[in-house]
């Protein structure tokens, strides 16, 4: 999928349809001199409902499609005929993505299931027709209820990247280089930060057909949780990953203090991401040699709290290694 086709956020205005005009009708036959009311109920209007499709990984399908309207409901008609209901409107979603009111910035309710249907307006419920008002006093009621009228909405839609495990690291850490290794997902590379701006998904293969998947999360930068650089579009695609893998290149000034900033920037965003396992993959460590690595194991023993490994995307050194510590975490 490339850059411009990934697709994560987008306001839409949904308006659900008016219920149907109960009927007022007076029922004529022959013989039948007066046959009473027999108005039918009027039918409701269409909902606008959102429904999860685990085949989807985008809302670029809503990039030129803003406006959803539902049907309206018939009006009844006579012999207690009930009008047609109006037609819903189904908008489908990718899973991980969630509805907001876009006024109140609330959060109406998420998809994370295939085919989970919920509705975000009602339609209008349809009038009654006059057979319900006759009593013995008012045997030809010549009244009957109007439908009630649609809603309209405007809603925002945010989708979170749905992925097993989450790349983690400062701009240019080679995060879309090793998924380009390890998958068959082909992301921009290039030497300048910020290359990628939106999660690029890859799924990598594990021994015995077995597969996880793997999102290249944009680089973050100091002060991302509020809001620096494009902090809060790619903080959010974090919270959905069960594991995560911060990826910090060999020839950092010093990798436990970066270690501890990207963890304070997802701590200051939502401590609960805190809560997920954790890797450290220090990258492009086919720069460093035997005595140089065993240097570096002996000040990260001391400074690191958690399991770490060399790798190198380039000279494709641990990559097996490290699918299998991912696997293992993930089960």
């Amino acid at each position: 999928m490339t850059e411009g086709n990934f697709v994560d956020y987008v306001k839409i205005h949904v308006s659900s349809g008016n219920g149907g005009k109960g009927s007022t009708h007076l029922h004529r036959e022959k013989y039948v001199a007066k046959g009473g009311p027999d108005g039918g109920d009027g039918g409701r209007g269409g909902h606008v409902i959102v429904k999860g499709n685990k085949n989807l990984w985008t809302l670029l399908h809503f990039k030129f499609k803003r406006h959803f309207k539902a049907g309206h409901g018939e009006h009844g008609s006579k012999n207690r005929s009930t009008g047609a209901d109006g037609d819903d409107v189904f908008m489908e979603v990718p899973l991980g993505t969630v509805i907001r009111d876009t006024d109140t910035n609330e959060v109406l309710f998420e998809i994370t299931e295939d085919q989970e249907e919920k509705i975000i307006i009602k339609g209008g419920l349809g009038g009654r027709g006059n057979w319900h008002f006759k009593s013995p006093t008012n045997q030809t009621p010549r009244y009957a209820q109007p439908g009630l009228e649609g809603e309209e909405k405007n809603i925002t839609l945010e989708l979170k990247v749905l992925a097993d495990v989450g790349l983690v690291g400062f701009p240019n850490a080679g995060k879309s280089t090793l998924l380009s290794v390890i998958t068959s997902a082909k992301p921009k590379i290039a030497d300048y930060e910020f290359t990628t701006l939106k999660p690029n998904l890859g799924i990598v293969k594990h021994r015995d057909y077995q597969t996880f998947v793997m999102a290249d999360i944009p680089g973050i930068i100091e002060g991302a949780a509020e809001g620096k650089g494009l902090g809060h579009y790619f903080l959010r695609h974090i919270e959905r990953n069960s594991s995560l893998l911060f990826l910090i290149p060999a020839d950092s000034n010093d990798i436990a203090k970066e270690y501890d900033i990207l963890l304070n920037e997802l701590k200051k965003y939502n401590p609960e991401l805190l809560d997920k396992e954790r890797l450290i993959a220090i990258s492009k460590s086919d720069m460093l040699d035997d005595e140089l690595k065993a240097e570096m194991k002996e000040e990260l023993d001391k400074d690191l709290k958690i399991p770490y490994i060399f790798i190198s995307s380039v000279a494709q050194q641990g990559i097996q290694e490290l699918k299998d510590k991912l696997w293992n975490m993930l089960n």
